[in-house]
């Protein structure tokens, strides 16, 4: 069972209402009780408090701590109290690494929204902060990214080590997004103009990656690539090509964008790993919220000992944030009821593509060396 201690919601944005608190609600008992919420603002502090009393029905509201009134009412308030063992980290990009480590600094453990940081230099350093000055202290430092806890991927990884469709030979990742100044995610005003690199291909790309690093039997070791803008009002960039190399033998291609111009979408498949002996492909659809695995893999059979093709169609519905959430519960428990999702050094590695990637302008960059030094 989770510690007594209860937990607080930092950031009341639209990620903290439409995932994390639906995925308390799940859990219920397994998860700690949810005793406060932080955001910048009072009015928007206010409304997920609100939320949250509805959505995990509780008796009463949770506190309320926002900047700009009385210093009991303050972040550094909220993370003084003794009740509080543990925060959930839902901020913008850029103000995410510095909250960390006030955080762990008040003894808190942590579960911070992905990425770990705007570039890999600002991962590396809380990486080795945390190292070096918490985790002695028994304090937990997770990385929330949900698509690589979604049962569909961790099935599809497992599928992939079992040899089903051989030793993999290449891969393909393509992520098609159409964004228009409508979006609730645009309007969001750190998304609208970002003080980060990459802006929605650092914020959402990372969750493409999270499962190739998650479903590929080798690690990334090497990019080439070319990034584009296409729609001025999503700077940086809004597209992203790349040809990626893995440890080993076999490589693939990246496509990303956020630019498309038509919400309807062409049928194509959103990840392929191609085996020696048949192949994989996941794709996700959001009515219902499901992730589709399917297996095509050769088998002996048939007249003469030809060889057939057996094809397995798997579908598993999204969870991948109530999951995370579980297992970053039992982890500041002791408990090890579920795999140790968010690990700070494989989320450096998602940033570490996306930066390869935005700066790479065809050259080979050597993914290794960046997710080691930075640079």
């Amino acid at each position: 069972m989770p510690s007594k201690s209860g937990i607080a919601i930092l950031g009341a944005g639209i990620f903290a209402k439409e995932a994390h608190l639906p995925a308390l609600a799940v859990l219920k008992d397994a998860a700690p009780a949810l005793k406060v919420v932080y955001s910048r603002s009072e009015t928007s502090a206010k409304d997920l408090a609100g939320q949250a009393q509805e959505v995990l029905n509780l008796p009463d509201s949770p506190g309320i701590y926002h900047d700009g009134g009385a210093p009991s009412t303050g972040l550094d308030a909220l993370l003084q109290r003794d009740d509080i063992s543990a925060v959930i980290i839902v901020m913008p990009i850029t103000l995410q690494p510095g909250l960390v480590i006030k955080a762990l600094e008040a003894g808190k453990h942590v579960l911070s929204e992905k990425p770990i940081a705007p570039d890999v230099a600002g991962g590396l350093d809380l990486i080795q902060q945390y190292k070096t000055r918490f985790k002695p202290k028994g304090l937990v430092w997770r990385v929330a990214e949900n698509f690589e806890a979604e049962p569909a991927v961790q099935f599809a990884a497992e599928v992939i080590r079992s040899g089903r469709i051989g030793d993999v030979t290449f891969f393909k990742a393509v992520a098609i997004n159409h964004i228009d100044k409508d979006s609730k995610w645009y309007k969001t005003a750190w998304r609208t103009v970002p003080d980060y690199q990459g802006g929605f291909l650092l914020d959402g790309g990372v969750h493409t990656i999270a499962v190739l690093r998650t479903i590929l039997p080798k690690p990334l070791t090497h990019l080439s690539a070319f990034p584009s803008l296409n729609k001025d009002y999503l700077k940086p960039h809004d597209t992203i090509h790349a040809i990626i190399k893995a440890e080993g033998s076999f490589n693939g291609t990246l496509e990303m964008t956020w630019a498309f111009p038509t919400e309807k979408k062409p049928q194509a498949d959103q990840f392929v790993v191609t085996g020696t002996r048949g192949w994989l492909s996941i794709n996700s659809s959001w009515s219902p919220p499901v992730f589709r695995v399917t297996i095509a893999s050769i088998g002996k059979g048939g007249e003469g000992g030809k060889e057939d093709v057996v094809e397995e169609i798997v579908e598993k519905p999204m969870k991948g944030v109530e999951t995370e959430l579980k297992s970053f519960f039992d982890a500041i428990s002791g408990n090890n009821e579920t795999l140790p999702f968010g690990d700070p050094d494989a989320a450096l590695q998602d940033v570490a593509v996306i930066q390869a990637a935005l700066n790479s302008d065809g050259h080979l960059v050597d993914l290794v060396r960046l997710q080691s030094t930075g640079r």
